[in-house]
């Protein structure tokens, strides 16, 4: 079963994401901000991390690049409120970039796209 990292200050975003994603299938771990992401990572081991980018106490793009620079092929799916992140040149380094909704469905199809692309190490 493959697990997801949330990070999203939002506490009604992250217990959404976890029951839909639970429904799919899917463990699901939480984290409320980007602070110590390492460690979480290290310690859940997820195959995917959803990234809130807009954060009260970190800054989801610098996060994102914590995680690339030591964590290289974890695809990282950013999740905005704001289109406008998408065109931010720190973005690219994103597997995806999902636009929050209610309607979860373009989230779930990028979880699977990049799970399916993920190639084990």
């Amino acid at each position: 079963m493959p697990k997801v990292l949330i990070v999203d200050d939002e506490k009604h975003i992250r217990l959404l994401y976890t029951e839909e994603l639970q429904e799919e299938g899917y463990e699901v771990a939480v984290a409320s901000d980007g602070i110590g992401i390492l460690e979480r990572i290290e310690n859940e081991q997820p195959d995917v991390v959803v990234l809130d980018i807009k954060m009260v106490s970190s800054n989801g793009l610098d996060v994102l690049q914590e995680i690339r620079n030591r964590y290289y092929n974890l695809p990282v799916i950013l999740c905005s409120a704001y289109g406008s992140y998408k065109v931010d040149i720190k973005s690219i380094a994103a597997d995806a970039y999902v636009v929050k909704s209610s309607d979860l469905t373009e989230l779930k199809k990028k979880i699977a796209q990049v799970l399916e692309t993920t190639v084990p190490v």
